[in-house]
């Protein structure tokens, strides 16, 4: 059986300050699945060299003991970060999937956000100026 990766009302579009990012054309409602991203695993030599390319922005870490990372393919490595954002995103390690959830309702138009500062009591910096 297929796996059915992504809403069908998804669509990619500029934001004047966020740049390319990920929209919806229909109400997405909390708790739905946005998205069901495969992803290609960086080993630990390849996670290190990501720093020094343009790809540094789009990859998430992956397994931290083992020193990996992914690139997720589909429209996963384009999900802009906000403060307030409407949509989180879960490593599903076992199967090599990021799965991007609502949190919140997403109205037609709306663009698709998360936070990627992780737990906000860690502390945790962005890498990049926010919106």
């Amino acid at each position: 059986m297929p796996l059915s990766t992504q809403l069908p009302f998804l669509y990619l579009s500029e934001d004047e300050i966020r740049g390319r990012g990920v929209f919806t054309s229909e109400l997405i409602s909390p708790e739905s699945t946005i998205e069901l991203c495969p992803v290609i695993i960086l080993n630990e030599e390849d996670t290190k060299q990501i720093h020094q390319t343009h790809l540094h922005d789009y990859y998430f870490l992956w397994d931290i003991e083992k020193g990996t990372s992914a690139i997720a393919l589909g429209y996963g490595s384009l999900y802009n970060h906000s403060d307030n954002n409407n949509a989180e995103f879960e490593l599903d390690i076992e199967h090599n999937l990021i799965r991007f959830i609502a949190i919140k309702p997403i109205t037609a138009g709306e663009e698709i956000t998360v936070d990627y500062k992780g737990l906000k009591e860690e502390g945790n910096r962005l890498w990049f100026e926010p919106e």
